[in-house]
């Protein structure tokens, strides 16, 4: 009988990924993961919350329950990591890199060192192990629920990780997970989904950021390079921003209702945000994608093969043009040409690719 640890998050959907793997004959551990526990002025952390509860399912499961302490790898390798790259006026995505260096990485090497055979996590997600031009490959493939799909999410994942887990939701529909912990009486299964930074919780970035970067006013310009407005910091804002810039109330004389502005670009040095009104302004839209820091999790597609791009979750599938290598290792990255624009790009932000249901990998925006 395998030995499977599933991360145990506290959440409806990594319970019922428990309670599934117990039902499948699997010799069952919990794991919560503690990777923040720090208050900030404000804001409370729900870790103590989340632990409770995933302890709880373990004991209803009657499934062991432990907790690994990642804090201080979680800080160097995701927090530092969120905040170098702010600071750099990028936009990253912390999830995707707790995905890779944490759960898939850390959690995996420790929980394998510590008597487990596989790893189990709660995403909306599927992989395959097969073949591919006769080399053992890991696939990773999108959820059947499209709306919770959390590939996007995972395209960092290495092979060799993906071989060593199990994603026992990819089958499942969100609805069906909730009638799944209500049948059983889970009590994580009214629990409401956790939503904004993924160590934090319920906390809007900005308020984030703020406990970290100070507040440094500077000028708002709008795409006739008039200045509108003060912003209190370029590094709290991200392309194709719409709210949250506090200028709307500058209207042209005789106008009566003013058009929403959107950022297009913002500039590190001089602290200056640059806005447009024109959901038409061609600094909103691309039809190419730079990318650098790419992550194949098999080999990297095959010239004229056929691929569709996601510029953010749950963002539209966008058919790809074409693929050219750029750079050099280890810094090599690709120039995506697509046959559609797409808006928004930004910078930090993750471009991942697919074939039909297949996730290839991506790279970072540039």
């Amino acid at each position: 009988m395998k030995k499977v640890y599933v991360g145990l998050s506290g959440g409806v959907d990594s319970s019922v990924s428990a309670l599934l793997l117990k039902q499948q004959g699997y010799n069952v551990a919990g794991v919560y993961m503690k990777n923040w526990s720090q208050d900030l002025p404000g804001m409370k952390c729900p870790w103590q919350e989340d632990y409770q509860d995933a302890k709880r399912v373990a004991i209803q499961l009657g499934i062991d329950f432990r907790m690994y302490d990642f804090q201080k790898q979680y800080k160097q390798k995701v927090v530092d990591y969120m905040l170098d790259e702010f600071k750099a006026g990028h936009t990253p995505n912390p999830d995707i890199m707790c995905n890779q260096e944490i759960k898939f990485k850390l959690f995996l090497e420790t929980a394998l060192e510590d008597g487990a055979d596989l790893i189990a996590t709660g995403h909306y997600a599927r992989s395959v192990i097969g073949l591919t031009y006769h080399k053992t490959s890991s696939q990773l493939l999108m959820a059947k629920d499209q709306i919770k799909d959390q590939t996007y999410f995972l395209y960092r994942v290495s092979k060799k990780a993906l071989a060593k887990t199990i994603f026992p939701l990819g089958d499942l529909t969100k609805p069906q997970v909730r009638k799944l912990a209500e049948k059983n009486n889970l009590v994580t299964a009214k629990k409401k989904e956790s939503m904004g930074i993924c160590f934090v919780g319920k906390v809007p970035i900005k308020d984030f950021l703020e406990q970290f970067v100070k507040q440094k006013p500077g000028k708002i310009i709008d795409q006739n390079q008039k200045e509108i407005g003060e912003h209190d910091g370029a590094i709290f804002y991200t392309i194709g921003q719409r709210h949250g810039l506090d200028i709307g109330w500058r209207l042209p004389a005789g106008r009566q209702g003013g058009l929403p502005y959107y950022v297009t670009g913002k500039n590190m040095k001089k602290n200056e945000v640059y806005v447009t009104t024109d959901l038409q302004d061609a600094k909103l839209w691309s039809k190419e994608i730079r990318l650098t820091d790419m992550h194949w999790i098999n080999e990297a597609p095959l010239q004229g093969q056929a691929l569709q791009v996601r510029t953010r979750h749950r963002a539209k599938l966008i058919p790809v043009k074409s693929l050219t290598l750029i750079g050099s290792y280890p810094m090599e990255g690709v120039m995506a040409e697509l046959e559609e624009e797409v808006r928004a790009l930004t910078p930090g932000q993750s471009a991942v690719f697919y074939c039909g249901a297949e996730c290839l990998g991506g790279g970072i925006v540039i």
